[in-house]
């Protein structure tokens, strides 16, 4: 699955936080998407037990769009995995916004060939990084709880918190920094279905306010395509 967007700039402090491809608190809606919380009848209820946490599956594929809300921008999505190996690719040569992140043979690759005000376009990549670590980071999130995503069709999701806090600290007045935070959206039925996800923290430098979201039109649980770009192969 991805992971989230690093830039080069903050790779040195980054690496723990950049497996997640977690954000912070929810925002407001997101391009006519809100969440409201699940009725009692539903599949899932407040007084169940808490659900498995999300778990990217080895295998999938998905389209839907990635959404920059301070700038206004939003640029078609996909989201493929195939043996372990994961890829995100937003938007395209003809769009404001194109990058591409990928978990590729136990190395995490980050891709930036357009976003508004950049000219460097370096393959950014992080060893050591695979589907396990990342789920290793899922595992740790703190269920919201089920909700419901307006979209076409509804989505009965349950809702995760997650995130990567450096460096460690007690409760108390200790200086914290995020490097990664999310909130994640599945299936109630499926926790390997990946629906939406906010993410936020030192992985969105290039974003004015450090927010972005992908929001999934389809999820399928069949493998999907990987491609190592060659820039990124000329840099291995």
């Amino acid at each position: 699955m991805g992971w989230t967007r690093t830039r080069r700039a903050a790779a040195s402090v980054a690496a723990a936080g950049v497996i997640a491809i977690v954000a912070a608190a929810p925002s407001p809606a997101v391009a006519g998407t809100r969440t409201e919380a699940a009725p009692s009848s539903g599949t899932t209820s407040s007084r169940t037990t808490t659900p498995r946490p999300p778990q990217l599956p080895r295998d999938f594929r998905g389209k839907g769009k990635w959404v920059v809300r301070d700038l206004n921008i939003t640029v078609p999505f996909t989201w493929q995995g195939r043996d372990g190996d994961s890829q995100m690719v937003a938007g395209g040569p003809q769009y404001p916004i194109w990058f591409t992140n990928l978990i590729y043979h136990d190395t995490l690759y980050t891709l930036t060939y357009k976003w508004p005000g950049l000219n460097d376009h370096p393959c950014s990549q992080i060893p050591g990084v695979n589907l396990d670590q990342l789920n290793q980071v899922f595992k740790t999130a703190r269920f919201v709880g089920p909700e419901i995503l307006e979209q076409h069709p509804r989505r009965y999701v349950n809702h995760w918190r997650a995130g990567v806090v450096q460096p460690t600290r007690p409760p108390g007045k200790f200086l914290r920094f995020p490097l990664a935070l999310g909130d994640i959206y599945v299936d109630q039925h499926n926790r390997g279905t990946f629906w939406q996800v906010l993410q936020f923290g030192i992985q969105n430098l290039y974003d004015p306010e450090l927010d972005e979201w992908l929001v999934m039109n389809t999820f399928d649980h069949r493998p999907g395509k990987v491609t190592l770009p060659r820039r990124c192969r000329t840099a291995a």
